[in-house]
């Protein structure tokens, strides 16, 4: 299992790369029109045959296409709040490893609401003038009627307990998303909201079935990695053992609990609403149920919202300590640079840099 102390220096690091891509701006110029860019973001956490096959699927549609994967992210934390089993570099060596030409860093979305990093994931499809995105779906009742209104360019979009779609003022589809059509709703709406026309631009890919990040996640945990390796590609299970065998991973179950109690417990009322994510009734609620002993605690106090991550994005935000002002010009600039992770090789680089409007990249060192 990793240090905090090793997780401590990960977050340092990452907050000081989020303060200066904040205060950074983007620059754009002339740009070749050919390969044509196809991006993707995806968590891999860790990537296994799922990813495998929504990303084969997709080059054999597009074969002379240059496969962009989107990573987050800073912070290493996910989506759903909670942190992710290995660090971006190592995710980023699976991708590369596994079929990707390409991998550039995504937002720090574990600190964030999903609009804010639905916004800067629809930035940067812009950014890299992404031509094609391909998405994992699961199938459900009333689900193709959402997804066909996408591919035509409708700005479908999610509401809570029902899908909307602005463009006619329907609603298209009642109930609670599952997660990773959710996702698509939500960019779809993200990429209208910043005029990007992604009519015909989705490749809607069936998710294939009997994989399970969360099991392989709950395996790795417990050692047993074994149990899982049918759902993991080579790649993955080398990458990921080495990772272990050196101290870096697995990273999911690792907190700054030290810090996160310390802030919870610390921290001013008024110190605490400028925090990212936490509004008056949260930031009462943390200080009124004082002291806190242990993360669960904590969590506890969290006040319900919506979105059933919503507890652990908080955790994560106290965690960091990241501030309102400084995710919003995060945003207001992202990607104020395009930072590369990985790459398959030099041509593939150079075919890359030409082809994006972006003229700021910084390879990952």
């Amino acid at each position: 299992m990793p240090s905090e102390k090793f997780l401590g220096s990960v977050i340092e690091r990452d907050l000081e790369l989020i303060r200066a891509d904040a205060i950074n701006k983007p620059e754009y110029g002339d740009h070749a029109s050919e390969p044509g860019i196809m991006a993707d973001f995806t968590e891999y956490s860790p990537f296994h045959r799922g990813h495998r096959h929504c990303m084969m699927e997709a080059r054999k549609l597009r074969p002379d296409a240059l496969f962009v994967a989107i990573i987050p992210g800073p912070l290493e934390r996910s989506g759903r709040g909670v942190p992710y089993i290995m660090t971006r570099q190592a995710r980023a060596e699976i991708a590369i490893r596994a079929g990707a030409d390409i991998v550039v860093e995504g937002p720090p979305m574990g600190v964030m609401g999903s609009g804010q990093y639905s916004l800067c994931l629809a930035r940067m499809f812009r950014a890299l003038d992404t031509d094609w995105i391909p998405r994992g779906y699961r199938p459900v009742d009333g689900f193709d009627e959402v997804l066909e209104r996408i591919r035509r360019g409708h700005r479908v979009v999610p509401r809570p307990y029902r899908i909307v779609d602005l463009d006619t003022s329907e609603t298209v589809l009642e109930g609670k998303l599952e997660e990773d059509n959710y996702v698509i709703a939500s960019l779809a709406g993200a990429l209208g909201r910043i005029g990007f026309n992604f009519r015909n631009r989705f490749m809607f890919i069936r998710r294939l079935e009997g994989v399970s990040g969360t099991r392989i996640r709950d395996a790795v945990s417990r050692g047993e990695i074994g149990e899982v390796t049918h759902m993991l590609p080579p790649e993955t299970v080398e990458v990921l053992e080495r990772e272990i065998s050196e101290g870096r991973a697995p990273l999911h179950d690792l907190r700054l609990s030290t810090g996160i109690l310390r802030n919870a417990n610390s921290l001013e009322i008024d110190e605490l609403k400028v925090l990212n994510l936490l509004d008056d009734l949260t930031a009462s609620a943390i200080v009124r149920k004082r002291p806190y002993r242990s993360l669960a605690e904590v969590e506890e106090a969290i006040p319900p919202s919506f979105s059933r991550h919503h507890r652990q994005r908080i955790i994560s935000v106290l965690e960091a300590k990241v501030h309102k002002g400084l995710v919003h010009k995060y945003i207001e600039n992202y990607p104020s640079v395009i930072r590369i992770l990985a790459f398959k090789d030099k041509e593939i680089l150079e075919e890359f840099k030409d082809r994006i409007p972006h003229r700021r990249l910084e390879i990952w060192q």
